[in-house]
C-alpha cells in the first residue's frame, strides 16, 4: 500500500517533468490546410457530463460523421454509471508523462483542425492529453494554462450553447470558416 502510493507520487513527478518539457517546445505545424475537417474534443466528464453536446458541432461546420472524435476524463472510475463516450481516469497515468489507455492511444494517434479542451480545471491527466494531440488550433477556456490553448473563452463551463455560439464567431474571424 506505501509503496503503490510512493510509486504513484513519482508517476506525477515524472509527468510534470514530462509535461513541463512538452509546452516549452515549439509545436510541430500539422500538414492540414485551412478549414475544419476534423475536431478533438477532451471533455471534463465531473464538470460536464454532457460531452455528447459536442456531436452538434458535426451540423454547425458540416463535417462528416466520424469527424468529430470525444474522450471524456473522469477522476475515478464508476463502473455503475455507463457512459456512451470513451474516458479514461487517473489510474491510466504511467510513467513520463504516458497514459495508458487504448482509447487515448487511438484518440492522440491522428491529426485534427481544432482540439477543444473543455476543461476549466488545471488537471495534470487533461494537460498531458492536451499537449499530446496534434492540432493546428487549440481551443480552452481561461483559468487553464495558456501554453495549452491559443484561443481561449471565459464563457461558464455549462454554457454550452455560448460555447458553441462564440466558437463559430471566432473561427470565422480566424477565415476558418465561411
Amino acid at each position: 500500500m506505501i509503496l503503490r502510493a510512493i510509486q504513484d507520487k513519482f508517476k506525477v513527478k515524472s509527468s510534470l517533468k514530462y509535461l513541463e518539457d512538452e509546452l516549452l517546445k515549439s509545436k510541430i505545424p500539422t500538414n492540414r490546410g485551412n478549414g475544419i475537417k476534423a475536431i478533438a474534443c477532451i471533455v471534463d466528464m465531473d464538470n460536464f457530463p454532457n460531452a455528447e453536446q459536442f456531436n452538434e458541432l458535426r451540423k454547425d461546420f458540416s463535417l462528416a460523421p466520424n469527424a468529430i472524435q470525444i474522450i471524456g476524463y473522469k477522476r475515478g472510475h464508476d463502473k455503475n454509471n455507463p457512459f456512451s463516450i470513451q474516458f479514461f481516469t487517473d489510474k491510466d497515468l504511467g510513467w513520463n508523462g504516458s497514459i495508458e489507455n487504448s482509447h487515448v492511444s487511438e484518440f492522440v494517434s491522428r491529426e485534427y483542425d481544432v482540439l477543444i479542451n473543455y476543461y476549466n480545471e488545471d488537471r495534470l491527466m487533461l494537460k498531458l492529453l492536451s499537449a499530446k494531440v496534434h492540432s493546428r488550433l487549440r481551443v480552452g477556456f481561461v483559468g487553464v494554462d495558456d501554453k495549452i490553448n491559443d484561443l481561449m473563452f471565459s464563457t461558464d463551463l455549462k454554457d454550452f450553447s455560448m460555447f458553441r455560439s462564440e466558437l463559430k464567431k471566432y473561427l470565422r474571424v480566424l477565415k476558418e470558416l465561411e
